[in-house]
């Protein structure tokens, strides 16, 4: 058996947040209220007054009409992205989960979101704010096989499986991964962004989905251990949100300096959403039902609820806190922001706005 004590120290070095290091903090809104109001850990450094205007916008910021926005045109141009062909079964299935209406489409907003923040092209980022939609897509049908997480259900609707059964949902997943590469390549515009940086864009999804990101996440899902819970989330999670933010940051041709800044920034926010997901989800679960399948695979599950909301606090804070660096980008910052704060407060559905 693997020592994931190991593993989980090590990582600790690229950047995953412990349990034992965060302050004490008060829990009673998540018993109380549907909507998660966290604590602001105060600096005993005043931002400047550009970076408190900037993050007095962003507490205000129309984030439901921005991300509906942005989600009516992705849904239109994933469509385009995937049309029916022979063999036409494989393309149902891929559309079916690829298409469906309870897709939230993070990925691909935060995607043209941080391509925006550095002066990009929305035009430029929508192939591979699609491919990483496919991409999350497959990587959802695969881990929701009975093999997998067995799960019977995905985006408020049946799993692909369920639906096209085991073999045709491999097989969905397996087509959608190099479609999604093939997408960027074909549907890139070449005088939008050079040819090196869309090599670094699809080496990026590559890395996320390969054998030390997302894979590797649903390979300790599967060997399980409390000492994993750190690995699972970060792999399973913060992979995606890291990789949707650095491609939109390497489509706009950002420097390092920043492009490591959204790394950061990316997989915190994505293992926040995930953290925040599992509170409100507990929250729901009747009081003494203990059939509660993968309960130990989250923070929740390992710690309980109050440690998974020191968890989320911190996950904020470091999440601000490089957002902070991107001051001099002015009001294309706030989107960023607010996806921080939308974690937290879910002040609206995405579901209900995309409709």
């Amino acid at each position: 058996m693997p020592n994931y004590a190991l593993f989980f120290l090590l990582e600790l070095k690229m950047g995953p947040f412990t349990i034992a290091t965060l302050p004490s903090l008060h829990i009673g809104h998540f018993r109380k209220s549907p909507n998660l109001v966290l604590p602001i850990r105060c600096s005993t450094a005043a931002p400047s007054p550009s970076l408190a205007s900037i993050r007095s916008k962003a507490v205000h910021f129309d984030l439901k009409a921005y991300w509906t926005s942005l989600m009516v045109q992705i849904n239109q141009k994933l469509d385009e992205a995937i049309p029916i062909k022979f063999p036409q079964q494989i393309y149902e299935a891929m559309r079916y989960s690829s298409l469906a209406k309870g897709a939230k489409r993070a990925p691909p907003v935060m995607c043209i979101s941080a391509c925006e923040l550095f002066g990009g092209s929305r035009i430029a980022a929508f192939p591979t704010a699609c491919a990483l939609e496919m991409v999350h897509a497959a990587s959802l049908i695969h881990d929701d096989l009975p093999c997998m997480d067995d799960s019977p259900s995905r985006r408020g609707q049946p799993s692909n499986h369920t639906i096209y059964g085991v073999a045709m949902a491999i097989l969905a997943g397996d087509a959608l991964f190099p479609l999604g590469f093939q997408h960027i390549v074909s549907h890139t515009p070449s005088d939008l962004v050079p040819e090196p940086r869309l090599l670094r864009v699809i080496a990026e999804i590559a890395r996320c989905v390969g054998s030390t990101g997302m894979a590797a996440g649903q390979f300790l899902d599967l060997e399980g251990g409390p000492n994993a819970v750190g690995l699972i989330q970060d792999k399973k999670f913060g992979e995606m949100g890291e990789c949707s933010a650095v491609c939109g940051g390497l489509l706009a041709g950002a420097e390092d300096d920043d492009i490591e800044r959204l790394r950061r920034y990316g997989r915190a926010v994505g293992v926040l959403y995930a953290v925040v997901d599992d509170i409100l989800e507990e929250r729901l679960i009747p009081k003494g039902d203990e059939d509660k399948k993968n309960r130990g695979k989250s923070y929740v599950g390992v710690y309980g609820v109050e440690k998974a909301a020191e968890v989320a606090e911190e996950l904020r804070a470091k999440a601000m806190e490089e957002l902070d660096g991107f001051e001099k980008y002015g009001d294309r910052v706030l989107p960023l922001y607010s996806f921080v704060n939308y974690a937290i407060d879910r002040s609206f559905s995405v579901d209900e706005a995309s409709g």
